[in-house]
């Protein structure tokens, strides 16, 4: 399956705007996204929606959603925890701001990621994390991406009851899956 995204690229995009002041950094890699792929990146206005998984709660708002791939801005700026998610696609994390700790299995010490570092989730994998203070990524997911949903959306539903939220983040994926499958510019 071919993909339209490239991980490097998505590296040295968050790279060329680490140290900005953060919706300056926010207009660059959006920018930058769309002159890299042309006609594939929202550059409409940013929808923030709360986000609540595994644990954790933070913010989104989608720059691209198809049904396997999908790229967003995601972040707190209180800080939070929790699971990662076992996922069949994918996940990259490219630190625009702030700190992110992580652990497998195993480990018995912290992988810190800062910003312009990368931080990957591989297929089947999960892990812990920990944002102290604040934290700003482009995240990245490649692979059946609906089937990441139930984690996604599963505390929304069943924990916090936010049927607004549940609902906003449907109708804006949705909306980016729709215009993809109609190979319309999002």
């Amino acid at each position: 399956m071919g993909y339209i995204f490239d991980p490097d690229v998505l590296h040295q995009v968050v790279r060329d705007a680490v140290n900005l002041p953060l919706d300056e950094a926010f207009d660059q890699i959006t920018t930058d996204l769309e002159q890299c792929y042309t006609g594939k990146i929202f550059t409409g206005d940013r929808n923030w929606i709360f986000n609540n998984a595994g644990g954790a709660m933070g913010q989104l708002t989608l720059l691209h959603g198809s049904l396997n791939e999908y790229l967003i801005f995601f972040g707190t700026p209180i800080g939070t925890e929790g699971h990662s998610g076992r996922y069949a696609a994918d996940v990259w994390d490219f630190t625009i701001a702030g700190e992110m700790w992580c652990y497998v299995e195993g480990e018995l010490n912290r992988t810190v990621y800062k910003p312009g570092s990368r931080a990957f989730l591989g297929t089947k994998s999960a892990k812990g994390y920990r944002v102290d203070d604040h934290l700003w990524v482009l995240e990245y997911a490649r692979g059946p991406v609906y089937t990441m949903l139930p984690f996604g959306l599963a505390d929304t539903l069943f924990s916090t009851l936010d049927v607004r939220t549940f609902s906003r983040t449907l109708y804006h994926y949705g909306r980016l899956v729709t215009r993809d499958l109609l190979g319309q510019v999002p």
